[in-house]
């Protein structure tokens, strides 16, 4: 049982690894393009809109896998504090997902030319 539970905390582990590797790629490629876009010579405002519509798509992925990680290290130890945690953090992380999705639906559906 104690090799299982090892086993899901490094699982767990790479897991949360990958979220934050998610997530400095995409600041880092957003930075970029930012730069690129402000200095170009003449940047429209819809290149900025499409910076952030990727790097918040990038981040809406982030947050799906430190949900997963959550959920991963709370197997381990199921205490009801622990679930309680996880309950709040699902919770949060989960509505942070919906509003930056509904952000990423409607810039994206203003982007083409509809309200």
């Amino acid at each position: 049982m104690e090799q299982i539970r090892t086993i899901i905390e490094w699982v767990s582990r790479g897991v949360e690894i990958t979220a934050a590797s998610i997530i400095a790629l995409a600041a880092v490629r957003a930075a970029g393009l930012a730069l690129k876009t402000f200095f170009a010579r003449a940047h429209s405002p819809e290149a900025t809109v499409a910076i952030r519509l990727e790097l918040g798509r990038w981040l809406a992925l982030a947050l799906e896998f430190a949900l997963a990680a959550d959920i991963l290290h709370t197997a381990i130890t199921p205490t009801w504090d622990e679930i309680l945690k996880l309950a709040a953090i699902a919770a949060l992380r989960t509505a942070l997902n919906y509003f930056l999705g509904l952000e990423i639906a409607r810039e994206g559906a203003a982007g083409k030319g509809r309200p």
